[in-house]
């Protein structure tokens, strides 16, 4: 289950975002959203758990939470839609 984490520390390094989701499960990965020019943090970033029960029970116990002196919202991550649409010859 792919997990969206928001509201965090701009300080925050990826392997602590994945220690506070050990606990429930199995994470296969963690990533902190960086922006692509300054590679700061972006405040949010996604954590994979490695199955849907330990997501839930993740969530249900994270959302909330305070890490690094600010509360996570934790929830189920949504399907990512085409950033980039595809291109359409203009009718004539």
């Amino acid at each position: 289950m792919r997990i969206y984490i928001g509201n965090l520390n701009y300080r925050l390094r990826t392997e602590e975002l994945k220690n506070v989701f050990l606990p429930y499960g199995e994470v296969i990965g963690a990533k902190i959203v960086r922006d692509q020019e300054t590679k700061r943090s972006k405040g949010f970033g996604f954590v994979e758990m490695a199955n849907d029960s330990d997501g839930e029970k993740a969530i249900e116990g994270l959302n909330g939470f305070e890490l690094s002196g600010r509360k996570m919202i934790v929830t189920q991550a949504k399907p990512r839609e085409n950033v980039m649409p595809e291109a359409h010859e203009p009718e004539s």
